[in-house]
């Protein structure tokens, strides 16, 4: 049989995943910059906690698994009868997670009595979604998450924000990071005679910079918006300018909302906090028509676009006042952000942006003319690794181009060719691949060289 890979997911060979682990590393130091502390969780949970934390959207792009053993032979006709939605809860009882964010809630309600609070967690785990594959979109896919749960303190929106410009900083990525309010959302709704209807406002108008505006109020009208409303929402097309001239507007829009207010409010205590770190806000837009996680973010909503290159969101995330509250525990505040690794990865491939030399796992190759020579290598392998230099020797007696071309191969830095010669005089041959100059040293010299 043919092999071949599920539609949506792939392999990573070793160049890959060095770069790979490149993002993951440059990513997991700012964590820990931070204080953020490492976690992991299980793969599979439980579809009861799953289950209605994304939306019904989210519901059905949940991977399901069916239960273990003859999980068929209890479905009756009628339960068959009922549809999927009923007979999923029937045959599977776990599913493959979603994101990062519900199962570190869980998490954290098992866990809270040996927890430090405010606890701050960092976890780089695969996650599962059914959607449709394109570029820029997998069916598994890794997330680096950050979160600060049990304060609802703003210093921590602000650390956020610090976090973002840091690690896009460090791997050389332009980007605009937007942020938004969920209370300001809910705000617009009251402000135009729609409220409680802030879930389909802020799905239609986050389509703006896609549709543009006639098609938002086109959607907005096919979901019951009435012209007097439509016509209030107006002004909110016209907020333009710099973030203070956006504030302002937004000040006198929602005037008569006071969840709207409270929204301004600790968007204004954002922006004063970052001026107190001496974050420029050069890359921080105030868009009030982000729209995203609206089943559980409650305050702060942050969205990160990568510049000059056309990809989605590379990073994103928001407050949560309520999330712990689904698992049985009230009054836990926390607000996270997480990192699209894989988009990430295809901005800085597409940029060219990795590093030149991030290719490179071995830095030295030990070769030889004979099993004497291999054995004569292995002390001087040795030696190399305690001093720090990724180092491996070629294991079987093969002929030097063979072993060349194994370390060209490999982009491997340097070798050291060994023969009877050497093994008397004490002086290696190194040669440097890239350059093909080569040079008599001892083994000392060699490690010094290669250190320094």
């Amino acid at each position: 049989m043919k092999p071949s890979l599920v539609k949506g997911t792939r392999d990573f060979g070793p160049e890959k995943m060095v770069r790979r682990n490149y993002i993951f590393d440059t990513i997991k130091a700012v964590f820990q910059k931070f204080g953020f502390q490492p976690i992991e969780t299980p793969a599979m949970e439980n579809l009861s906690s799953l289950m209605g934390k994304y939306g019904e959207e989210g519901d059905q792009l949940l991977f399901k698994i069916l239960n273990s053993g003859n999980f068929s032979e209890k479905i009756t006709q009628k339960e068959l009868d009922e549809g999927a939605k009923k007979l999923t809860l029937k045959i599977s009882e776990k599913g493959l997670k979603y994101d990062l964010t519900v199962p570190f809630a869980r998490f954290v309600v098992m866990n809270r009595n040996d927890l430090a609070m405010p606890f701050k967690r960092y976890q780089i785990q695969p996650v599962w979604r059914g959607d449709r594959p394109q570029r820029g979109r997998y069916r598994e896919f890794y997330q680096c998450d950050a979160d600060v749960v049990g304060t609802d303190s703003l210093v921590c929106e602000a650390e956020i924000v610090l976090m973002i410009h840091e690690v896009f900083k460090n791997l050389g990525i332009n980007f605009s990071l937007k942020i938004n309010n969920r209370k300001v959302l809910t705000g617009l709704s009251e402000a135009i005679g729609a409220a409680g209807q802030e879930g389909t406002l802020a799905v239609a108008i986050d389509k703006l910079d896609k549709i543009g505006k006639e098609k938002v109020l086109e959607e907005l009208a096919e979901k019951g918006f009435s012209s007097e409303s439509l016509a209030k929402l107006d002004p909110v097309f016209e907020i333009s300018g710099t973030n203070q001239e956006k504030f302002d507007k937004l000040e006198e829009l929602l005037k008569d909302s006071e969840i709207g207010k409270k929204g301004i409010e600790e968007l204004r205590a954002v922006w004063h906090l970052l001026q107190s770190f001496g974050q420029s806000e050069e890359n921080i837009e105030l868009d009030i028509t982000l729209a995203r996680g609206l089943s559980y973010y409650t305050g702060a909503i942050f969205e990160v676009k990568a510049l000059d290159v056309q990809m989605g969101s590379i990073s994103g995330g928001g407050r949560y006042d309520n999330l712990t509250g689904t698992f049985g525990v009230a009054g836990l505040s926390g607000v996270g952000i997480s990192f699209g690794v894989d988009r990430i990865y295809d901005v800085l491939e597409e940029l060219n942006l990795f590093p030149e030399n991030n290719s490179v796992t071995t830095k030295l190759l030990l070769c030889h003319f004979g099993e004497k020579e291999l054995n004569f290598a292995l002390p001087l392998l040795q030696k190399a690794r305690l001093a720090g230099i990724n180092a491996e020797v070629y294991p079987d007696v093969s002929k030097i181009k063979k072993q060349l071309d194994y370390a060209d191969k490999k982009k491997i830095s340097y070798v050291c060719i060994i023969g009877s010669e050497e093994m008397e005089t004490g002086k290696l041959t190194l040669k440097n691949m890239i350059t093909g100059e080569q040079e008599k040293l001892t083994f000392d010299e060699v490690i010094s060289k290669l250190i320094n």
